[in-house]
């Protein structure tokens, strides 16, 4: 029998969204007829910045995400994360350049820097956008939070998988998922998930000031990516640009 290969959790990172946005569809281009991935096509990564005037970032930005995170190039500090989720109705939903997890109700919250943000959504992204020391893994997943009364509205926790022992969460999706793949805009009622289902991993994660890596690739995003181990829908690597990359670890401020 041929030998199945499973996707596994292999590191984990959180950033917050620097910018005033009023919802995340107000940032986030869900409309896949208004970019693609295609490294030659002309709505793809490398036209995106001259296809609308407020995408403009996309091409001209110098703190574009994503980069490749390497142990060369961080420096150490620590900061503490503290997550608290809740079992809450859930539905899937095929938005065409991805396939996302859409809570309804009171899922519970991430705290960062102070700030509560309320669990909203997740989305996976294949390849990985994210690289550490130039190795890309099998896919990376966004768990999008959002608190309209913060001054940072967004907040983000991303997971990188690779393949390996079978990911209990991802499992309890893969027949909702591969049953829409080729329908978009289809929505599925998921029913009761749990987000503290997602494996977490090490307390140690990087940290760098990017961008979002869809368009309009608005600026001023802060990235924290866990350090666990050190048809495409991922943009290219973007410069570093001199930026500063953080390993961070419990126990430390910045």
């Amino acid at each position: 029998m041929r030998q199945q290969r499973y996707l596994s959790v292999l590191v984990l990172f959180y950033f917050v969204l620097f910018f005033f946005a009023t919802s995340i569809r107000a940032q986030e281009v869900e409309d896949e007829r208004e970019f693609d991935y295609a490294v030659k096509s002309e709505k793809g990564p490398r036209m995106w910045g001259k296809l609308k005037k407020e995408w403009d970032a996309c091409n001209k930005g110098e703190m574009q995400s994503p980069i490749d995170l390497s142990n060369e190039r961080v420096r150490i500090i620590r900061k503490p994360e503290k997550r608290n989720y809740k079992l809450c109705n859930a539905t899937v939903k095929n938005r065409g350049h991805d396939i996302s997890l859409q809570w309804h109700g009171d899922a519970g919250s991430v705290l960062i820097n102070g700030t509560e943000y309320p669990l909203q959504q997740a989305h996976w992204h294949s390849p990985s956008e994210h690289t550490v020391n130039g190795r890309k893994y099998a896919m990376e997943m966004h768990m999008v939070h959002l608190n309209e009364n913060a001054t940072n509205k967004i907040a983000v926790i991303g997971v990188l998988y690779k393949f390996g022992k079978p990911d209990k969460f991802l499992s309890k999706l893969i027949r909702n998922i591969s049953s829409m793949i080729d329908k978009k805009d289809e929505v599925k009622n998921a029913g009761m998930i749990n987000p503290r289902e997602i494996k977490i991993g090490s307390r140690k994660y990087y940290r760098y000031v990017g961008s979002l890596t869809v368009p309009p690739c608005t600026e001023g995003v802060i990235w924290s990516i866990k350090k666990k181990y050190a048809a495409s829908n991922a943009r290219p690597m973007q410069p570093l640009n001199k930026r500063p990359v953080y390993l961070m670890a419990p126990g430390a401020t910045v």
